[in-house]
């Protein structure tokens, strides 16, 4: 999923008041299972509990144009949510099917990522594998960084022009001069949704700040993808943090998200594009793996 074109550059300004009236009124509908909207009186409403004024966005009971437009967005939201979202988060049992059907059609080289949890729950990292086997079917097990050990650097002159604060999960080429870089989210088999899940939306955030500022500042642009799984982790426990990451994808800190089996929806095509782009970019500063062992930094040119 890419943002929607209708709400693409508005300024800050209009998501500062989508956070303020979220937070006011709540994301969800709750005991409803379903994403909050938005109406003139819930704006009132909103920013009364905020102590803010509300003129600008709705006089005498009507919406201004920046109060139609929030509610625009608001429906928008939870409908992509709500009806597109939703249905395409996998549970555990449906990512194994998948991977499965997947694994046997194209085949991949690569090994097989395992996910950190023990004991009856250890098992394939089921949504990085498949992340990992249809970018391998576009790139070649040699095209691509599937777990970078390092931090992600974009250079200019042959010299770092900006480095980011975190490890992301994958890079293409590598991790030096990527024109995509990608994160990925898997919950299959947490119960809550605790600290250490939200914390993953924050870090997505400040890759995506940094990213921003590198693309206004050096004109610069690399591709930044999010891939995220687990029906109950994420609808069931935290539908607040998908309108959070809907927002997010909108304000243009991410270039695309996918839900679950949108993996296999959307990716071969995305991975190809990517593949293309690297293509065309080669040259121009070298492209780095960079893989990382104990040892020390093993960099292979591309």
């Amino acid at each position: 999923m890419r943002a929607n074109k209708a709400f693409i550059g508005l300024d800050k300004g209009f998501w500062a008041h989508v956070r303020s009236i979220s937070e006011a009124q709540g994301y969800t509908v709750r005991g409803a299972g379903a994403i909050k909207t938005l109406t003139a009186a819930g704006i009132v409403a909103a920013f009364r509990k905020l102590g803010l004024s509300s003129e600008h966005l709705v006089v005498k009971g009507q919406l201004t144009d920046l109060g139609k437009h929030l509610c625009e967005y608001f429906e928008y939201r939870a409908d992509v949510l709500n009806n597109f979202v939703q249905p395409r988060l996998m549970d555990a049992a449906r990512a194994e099917k998948v991977y499965n059907e997947m694994k046997a059609k194209l085949k991949p080289k690569l090994s097989v990522t395992m996910n950190k949890q023990k004991g009856d729950k250890a098992k394939i990292a089921y949504l990085t594998a498949l992340v990992n086997m249809i970018i391998e079917s576009a790139a070649g097990i040699e095209g691509f960084n599937p777990d970078p050990r390092q931090l992600t650097t974009f250079t200019k002159d042959k010299m770092p022009l900006r480095t980011l604060s975190r490890r992301v999960d994958g890079a293409l080429p590598g991790v030096v001069n990527p024109v995509a870089i990608w994160e990925i989210k898997e919950y299959y088999y947490t119960t809550t949704f605790g600290s250490r899940v939200a914390d993953g939306v924050y870090e997505t955030l400040l890759d995506g700040m940094e990213l921003q500022e590198m693309r206004e500042h050096e004109g610069r642009n690399v591709e930044h993808m999010l891939a995220l799984d687990a029906h109950y982790t994420w609808w069931e426990c935290g539908r607040s943090y998908l309108c959070r990451i809907i927002d997010m994808l909108n304000m243009g800190y991410v270039d695309e998200v996918l839900f679950g089996y949108e993996v296999v929806e959307r990716l071969p095509a995305l991975a190809a594009e990517w593949v293309a782009l690297a293509n065309k970019e080669a040259g121009k500063e070298p492209q780095i793996k960079g893989d990382v062992e104990a040892e020390g930094v093993q960099a292979t040119l591309l």
